[in-house]
């Protein structure tokens, strides 16, 4: 799939870290499963896997990680 991003490179399944911030708090999620452009490096998350990194983050918040 051409990337929607810099619609030169080509997307292929791989490994992202997403930053997800709210307020004061910023949580990391590493080697999240994404779509990553071989050209610019951007990636994009499924339905699946974007619930679960945002169920992680959200388990990181109310355990009180920084």
């Amino acid at each position: 799939m051409n990337c929607l991003i810099c619609k030169q490179g080509q997307t292929a399944p791989g490994h992202a870290a997403v930053m997800l911030q709210r307020d004061a708090c910023t949580v990391i999620i590493k080697g999240a499963p994404a779509q990553v452009c071989d050209n610019c490096g951007e990636y994009s998350l499924d339905e699946e896997s974007a619930a679960a990194v945002l169920a992680r983050a959200e388990g990181a918040v109310e355990n009180g990680a920084e």
